[in-house]
């Protein structure tokens, strides 16, 4: 019988097996951000609008087409989050936690947008946040936790794009050279850009269609006009990756599609997917978003990767390794109509065994059928004979030789018995 009831566009469900890749990888990053220093931080997955308008520009493509946007019972409007790092900066705002502030999260995020491979309706970002320091160590610390987490996965064909968007001034400097370039050739811009380039010139850079990639390609570069400063801070995070070893590529139309960004920006391409669709993460300093907040101006950086790229990503990379140890132990096999395994199942699990069982009084060979299905390496089986003899018959599920794979032992023995044959 099919259900009535599906998914919403644009949104999927996740379950065996494939759920267990996602929690390896969360399980994964979770370890990296630990060994970096940082701590998990939960925020609501819906704010007050202004946070995320303040942040990533109230007149920006996410702002106007893509954010979900609703009211209340009490008439305040509030916003499903639409990307992770405003809301850990608001957080960070408002309980001003001890500084360098370094915070990593995990959460769906949500984007009103046509489905493609990969985007989602709702997506589930990870990242981290750095919030209290300038120093361009940072960024490449930042940098090099993405960099080897993605390795850690698995993925050996990923690129990395940087470039420095620059403090206010010198990127307004470039701002004003660029608005009057776009104006000299606005006729060749896009149709939407036709109509927008003024709001923001630099959201032209970020534009993938030829006709502003022609105009753009021909205009001004954005680190000819960085300041001493922000060059030297460039320079240093460069040289700080080459020190690490992580190659990077130069990218001056590297701006990334949010207001709060300045200086270092970044993006991580999977060459192993479609060019249109290949970016599995990527971040930059937001120095003055604190501020934008309510906060006093408060130096900050970091990154975000959505899951469900990245799982395609090791998919089109033909990357099969598994991120955690997901297999049953052991499953018992209960025929004796008084409901032991239960306690059996009970013991094992305290001594750190993972163990499945059947339920509703199913005959021996349907027990078997699910024990084999389960992927457990070893079979208990206690029957009336094995209960009236206090025994319990190990089966190994995995060995071709039966007399080998069998043996019944006591069960006050079976702890030693099982240790011994899951080490061999």
């Amino acid at each position: 019988m099919t259900s009535s009831f599906q998914a919403p566009i644009g949104t999927h469900d996740v379950l065996a097996p494939q759920s267990a890749l996602w929690e390896g990888l969360i399980a994964t990053f979770a370890q990296f951000a630990f060994r970096y220093g940082f701590t998990l931080a939960l925020t609501p997955m819906f704010e007050e609008i202004g946070v995320f308008n303040r942040g990533i520009g109230e007149n920006s493509h996410v702002a106007t087409k893509e954010m979900y946007v609703f009211q209340d019972r009490g008439e305040r409007t509030y916003a499903l989050r639409p990307e992770g790092t405003a809301s850990v900066v608001r957080a960070f705002v408002q309980h001003q936690p001890t500084i360098p502030y370094k915070a990593w999260y995990v959460t769906p995020a949500f984007r009103y947008e046509r489905p493609q491979a990969g985007r989602y309706r709702q997506h589930h970002q990870l990242g981290v946040e750095v919030l209290g320091t300038d120093d361009p160590a940072v960024d490449v610390e930042v940098i090099a936790l993405a960099w080897r987490f993605y390795q850690a996965l698995g993925l050996t064909q990923v690129r990395l794009l940087i470039n420095s968007m620059g403090h206010d001034e010198c990127r307004r400097r470039y701002v004003d050279v660029l608005r009057g370039h776009l104006e000299e050739y606005r006729e060749q811009l896009c149709d939407e850009h036709q109509m927008t380039w003024a709001q923001n010139p630099l959201r032209v850079l970020d534009c993938k269609k030829d006709a502003c990639l022609a105009v753009t390609n021909d205009g001004p570069s954005l680190p000819d006009f960085l300041c001493a400063d922000c060059a030297t801070h460039f320079d240093a995070v460069r040289r700080g990756l080459i020190d690490l070893g992580i190659d990077s590529t130069l990218d001056p139309r590297l701006v990334r599609g949010f207001d709060y960004y300045t200086r270092t920006t970044f993006e991580f391409v999977a060459e192993a997917l479609g060019a249109a669709q290949n970016a599995i993460g990527g971040g930059g300093r937001y120095d003055g978003l604190a501020e934008q907040l309510g906060g006093k101006r408060t130096s900050g950086i970091g990154f975000g990767s959505g899951i469900e790229r990245l799982l395609l990503a090791r998919e089109a990379e033909g990357v099969t390794s598994n991120l955690i140890n997901r297999t049953i132990d052991v499953f018992v096999v209960d025929t004796t109509g008084q409901d032991v395994a239960t306690s059996i199942a009970d013991d094992l699990r305290s001594q750190g065994y993972a163990v499945d069982r059947a339920f509703d009084g199913r005959s021996m060979k349907s027990q078997m059928k699910l024990a084999d299905r389960s992927g457990a390496r070893m079979a208990l089986l206690i029957g009336p004979q094995e209960l009236e003899a206090g025994q319990i018959t190990m089966r190994d599920l995995r060995s071709d030789d039966f007399e080998q794979a069998q043996q019944r032992v006591a069960r006050e023995e079976l702890l030693s018995a099982l240790r011994e044959r899951l080490n061999k």
